[in-house]
C-alpha cells in the first residue's frame, strides 16, 4: 500500500513511519517528489495494518497499489524518474544515445569505435563482454578482459559505459568495470539474476525478452526494484511474431504504454529490433517521435568482419549521418539530442 505523507511531516516523523514499517516485517520505499513524499509498504497482506499508520499524524492518506508491479508503477511515483550515470541524465528532455559493437572483440577496435562513436555524439558505449548466443558454437565473448577493454576505452574517451551480466556470478563483475549493468532480453525472467541486480548500486538496463508482455517486463523490473535498486531503465528491442521479414517486430507501442504505466525511462533499441541495417535509421527515428528517453544502437567499422550482429551494424560513417538527422526530430517532439 501507499502511504501518502502531509507536506508538513518532518524528518522526524518520516523516520518514526520508516521504523514502523520495518518492525513489522516489511521494507519501506520512499518515493519523494517536488510536492508530496510517498512511503511504500509492499509485500504481502501489508493492507492489514492501514489503520497502524492513519492513527500517524503525519500521514494524509493511504491507499492500494492496483498493478500487481508496485514500486514500478505510476500509482507509486506521479513524476517520471531520472537516472544519473557519471553526469549523464536518462529520462530527461534529452535523448540519450549508447552505441557500439555488438562484441567486444579486441582492445584496439573498442577504443576505435568509441571514439568514432563519441565523436558523433553518443552518451554511453555499448559493448558485450559476455554473449548470450543462441548456437554454443558462436562467439561467446572475451569475459573479464572484455570488461577491461572498456574500462579503457572509457578511459580514453570518458564515455559511460554499459555491458551485459548473464549470471548471478557477473554482477559484481560487471560492476566492477561498467557504469550500467545490462540484462538481456534472454534473462529478463531469470529472476535470481535479477534479484542480485537488485542488491548493486549500479544503474540496469533491463532489456524486454522476445516473448515477454509489458505487464511481466514490469514484473521483472519489479525484481530489481523490490531489492533495493531504483535506477531501472526500459529498454525495447523488438518482439518475436509471425513475420520473418525483419529479425525481430519493433514494438513502438510499448513506448507510449511505458509511459502511461510506469515512472521508469525507457530507451529503444532498433537495431535489434529490425535485424537489418538500411531499416535502423528509420526506426530510430519513429523512437524518438513516440518518445523514447534514448537509443542503443550498434556500430562496427567492418560489419562483414564483425564477431556478432554484423548486418544489423552501423558503419561510422552512417551513424554520423543518422546522429545528425535525429537532431530536427528531436525538437520537433520537444526533445534535444
Amino acid at each position: 500500500m501507499i502511504i501518502t505523507l502531509k507536506a508538513s511531516a518532518t524528518k522526524k516523523e518520516k523516520d518514526a513511519i520508516t521504523k514502523k514499517i520495518e518492525q513489522l516485517g516489511y521494507k519501506p520505499h520512499i518515493s519523494e517528489g517536488a510536492d508530496v513524499t510517498i512511503i511504500g509498504m509492499i509485500g504481502e497482506r501489508a493492507e492489514r495494518y492501514r489503520e497502524v499508520f492513519e492513527a500517524m499524524d503525519a500521514v494524509d492518506h493511504i491507499s492500494e497499489i492496483e498493478k500487481p508491479y508496485k514500486l514500478a508503477s505510476r500509482e507509486f511515483k506521479k513524476e517520471n524518474t531520472v537516472i544519473n550515470v557519471g553526469g549523464v541524465k536518462i529520462g530527461t528532455s534529452e535523448v540519450v544515445v549508447m552505441a557500439g559493437p555488438c562484441a567486444v572483440e579486441n582492445k584496439e577496435s573498442i577504443i576505435n569505435i568509441a571514439t568514432l562513436v563519441k565523436k558523433s555524439g553518443a552518451k554511453i558505449l555499448r559493448g558485450g563482454a559476455f554473449k548470450p548466443r543462441s548456437s554454443p558454437y558462436s562467439f561467446q565473448g572475451l569475459g573479464e578482459e572484455g570488461l577491461k577493454y572498456l574500462a579503457q576505452a572509457r578511459e580514453k574517451t570518458g564515455l559511460l559505459v554499459v555491458t551485459e551480466a548473464m549470471a548471478q556470478d557477473h554482477v559484481k563483475l560487471v560492476a566492477k568495470y561498467a557504469d550500467i549493468i545490462q540484462i538481456g532480453a534472454r534473462n529478463v525472467q531469470n529472476y535470481d539474476l535479477l534479484k542480485e541486480a537488485g542488491k548493486s548500486k549500479k544503474p540496469v538496463l533491463l532489456k524486454r525478452g522476445m516473448s515477454t508482455t509489458i505487464k511481466e517486463w514490469l514484473l521483472s523490473a519489479e525484481y530489481i526494484m523490490s531489492n533495493g535498486n531504483y535506477d531501472v531503465i526500459l529498454c525495447e528491442r523488438g518482439i518475436r511474431t509471425f513475420e520473418n521479414a525483419t529479425r525481430n517486430t519493433l514494438d513502438l507501442n510499448a513506448v507510449p504504454v511505458i509511459k502511461k504505466l510506469s515512472h521508469l525511462p525507457i530507451i529503444v533499441d532498433p537495431s535489434h529490433g529490425t535485424g537489418i541495417r538500411e531499416y535502423i535509421a528509420t526506426m530510430a527515428k519513429a523512437s524518438i517521435a513516440a518518445g523514447a528517453d534514448g537509443l542503443m544502437i550498434e556500430v562496427h567499422p567492418k560489419p562483414e568482419d564483425a564477431l556478432s550482429d554484423g548486418p544489423q551494424s552501423l558503419l561510422p560513417d552512417q551513424f554520423n549521418k543518422l546522429m545528425k538527422e535525429l537532431k530536427p526530430i528531436a525538437l520537433a517532439v520537444g526533445r534535444t539530442l
